[in-house]
């Protein structure tokens, strides 16, 4: 589960057009009129600093706040080293979000007629009410100066915990900062980290760009937002102008005990530069590459896959620029870019036999997930997908205790997996669509995603954080709404969320 979006909620809404849902959502903005702060902090606790020394807005990092991350959590003075704290420091956190939010999605709704269904037809189905996140309990900081740790025990909201993060850290190796490692389960180094990102709804509380993948495809590997299980290098200038990263991980999207293929690795590998523009501020840009192959064939027994038997491994990548862009102490612009490519058999439902992505069957539904079996055959006409994407996400810091932004993502397919005269193996409901054989629309699968909402802190102190925290989302995907009962074809899916609710930690 992603620890920025603990919730993770499928169905998105639509504006309140409710007199209750209004009369919330007036009596909410009139209690945010104020200012606020935040920061992890059990850092701060160490150091004695202010949350907003390293966060833009918690938890997004300013560049004193990543060159804290990059430095093993050290501020490269005599306070790194444990030893030296005080006996009674615990650098613990926890974090949970009590929230009331409204959700609202088109369905395929059955119609009754006699007593007996007669038919279905498209429906909004709307739901408001209190809910929670999932609860993270973070820990992290140094063992001995230069060697640091990091511990995220995540759960859900019914209280079902995994580790979202582990990891141990050597750093600044021969004295250096160009020499870091670190092993475990991590993110990796995205520039625009979803981990520390500033909205919770369902849709809109991930990146898209970091998620995506065409219709029906099987390829869960390849999804840079997940944390990884694996090792990475990374390296700095002094200051942290100059950074450079390569990471080396198991092709399982961070699943533990080898589950999926056990014997297939990815890579990724990132670069980025600070430019300092005097009143501006410090901007980045970069890039990003990940490359790597994964299991599309799973050996069974009685007709089960195996898992950790993957072997067929086929091949895909993601690559793309990153920019950090300031104008002035208070505005920023943040883009992502991507163009990604999965192997044809990915494309055609391979690659998760085993079904451990959890994502309820959105891509490939746990039933049929498509395993290449000694005498599989591609259908004629089968393609590798191909998409670009961005993300834009813009950021103004009114005061360091109130933060609005907004962000609009666009992914777009520039080749399906089904092309000229394809006459799919993979069955209608694997690929998630009632087009059956021949070429998929151009624009199957095709994303725009709309985030705004503000974060606004009503005390900074290094001992807890607390944020009231307003958002609104609408996700737009082509094809992959409910099935027209009059065409019996898909129709455009529209989720939309209005989530209000207290962002603390302590």
């Amino acid at each position: 589960m992603h620890v920025s979006s603990r919730f993770r909620l499928r169905n998105i809404l639509q504006p309140a057009s409710s007199f209750a849902a209004v009369a919330l959502v007036l009596a909410f903005v009139v209690l945010s009129c104020s200012p606020p702060a935040n920061a992890l902090p059990a850092f701060a606790r160490k150091y004695g600093l202010r949350c907003s020394a390293c966060h833009e807005s918690w938890p997004a990092l300013n560049w004193f706040g990543l060159k804290f991350r990059d430095n093993g959590y050290q501020l490269m003075n005599d306070r790194d080293a444990p030893i030296l704290q005080n006996p009674s420091y615990w650098p613990v956190t926890f974090r949970i979000t009590p929230i009331w939010h409204r959700l609202s999605t088109n369905e395929s709704v059955d119609t009754y007629a006699d007593g007996a269904i007669s038919g279905t037809t498209i429906q909004r189905i709307t739901s408001t009410g209190f809910d929670l996140s999932g609860l993270d309990f973070h820990t992290g900081g140094t063992l001995e100066k230069n060697i640091s740790f990091y511990v995220l025990p995540s759960s859900d909201p019914t209280g079902a915990f995994h580790f979202e993060t582990v990891m141990g850290r050597f750093d600044n190796l021969f004295g250096s900062p160009w020499l870091n490692i670190k092993m475990g389960r991590f993110e990796l180094n995205n520039l625009l980290s979803e981990k520390r990102i500033l909205t919770l709804t369902g849709n809109g509380g991930v990146y898209q760009t970091y998620h995506f993948r065409g219709v029906g495809d099987g390829n869960i590997f390849g999804q840079m937002g997940d944390n990884q299980l694996g090792i990475e290098y990374l390296g700095h200038s002094w200051n942290d102008r100059t950074r450079i990263s390569a990471a080396l991980f198991s092709s399982n999207d961070g699943n533990v005990n080898l589950t999926l293929g056990a014997n297939s690795y990815t890579g990724f590998f990132t670069a980025d530069q600070g430019i300092d523009l005097g009143k501006m501020g410090v901007s980045r840009i970069g890039f990003y590459a990940m490359a790597g192959q994964a299991a599309t064939y799973y050996r069974t027994s009685g007709g089960v896959p195996i898992p950790g038997s993957g072997i067929g491994n086929k091949g895909f990548s993601r690559e793309g620029f990153t920019g950090e862009f300031f104008f002035g102490p208070h505005f920023d612009i943040n883009i992502v870019t991507q163009h990604g490519t999965d192997n044809a058999w990915f494309g055609q439902g391979y690659g998760n036999a085993v079904n451990t992505d959890g994502d309820g069957g959105v891509n490939c539904p746990p039933s049929c997930n498509a395993n290449n079996t000694p005498g599989s055959v591609l259908a004629t006409g089968a393609q590798a997908p191909t998409w670009n994407g961005a993300t834009f996400e813009a950021r103004y810091l009114y005061s360091p205790q109130l933060m609005f932004l907004a962000r609009y993502e666009v992914e777009r397919m520039s080749q399906q997996a089904n092309g000229a005269g394809c006459a799919t193996v993979v069955t209608v409901a694997c690929q998630a669509t009632p087009y059956g054989t021949g070429p998929s629309p151009s624009n199957l699968g095709n994303i725009d995603n709309y985030v705004i909402g503000y974060r606004w802190n009503p005390f900074m102190t290094n001992r807890a954080g607390f944020a009231w925290h307003n958002e609104f989302n609408v996700f737009k995907q082509n094809g992959t709404g409910p099935t027209s009962p009059i065409t019996g074809l898909p129709t455009n899916l529209t989720v939309s969320e209005l989530l209000l609710g207290f962002d603390f930690d302590f």
